[in-house]
């Protein structure tokens, strides 16, 4: 099962994931407190997806407590893979030059990502001699 492609979450399960990676486990107020930050999400709708997420297989619940505990199942690097992988099949045709070309080309980069990704590379480079 460790092996097993998380499901694709949408952009609102996205945001949670997002929440509960830098919080860690979370109960819904701690989640809803987070992302409310604009007075745009509703309490029972961040209640409501975690319920979702949770039948989905995204996250799962401790309810040991009286309020529920929310942990993402899967880490963000192994969801980010998933989606960009998906991505580069779907925009690219699986091609990884594609899109880093048009993901450099998209936004300005810093000179400190552009100096990580130098690394990335050199070490990519290092391994395949």
């Amino acid at each position: 099962m460790a092996d097993r492609l998380p499901p694709r979450p949408t952009d609102a399960e996205l945001a949670i994931l997002r929440v509960l990676w830098e919080r860690g486990p979370s109960t819904v107020r701690d989640v809803h407190e987070d992302l409310n930050r604009d007075g745009a999400t509703g309490y029972t709708t961040v209640l409501k997806l975690l319920q979702i997420m949770t039948e989905k297989g995204l996250v799962v619940r401790d309810e040991t407590e009286r309020a529920h505990v929310y942990e993402s199942r899967y880490g963000e690097q192994k969801t980010q893979r998933q989606l960009l992988t998906d991505l580069a099949d779907r925009a690219f045709g699986g091609s990884a030059t594609k899109l880093v070309m048009q993901a450099l080309s998209g936004r300005k980069a810093t000179a400190e990502e552009l100096g990580a990704i130098r690394e990335f590379l050199e070490r990519l480079e290092g391994d395949a001699r």
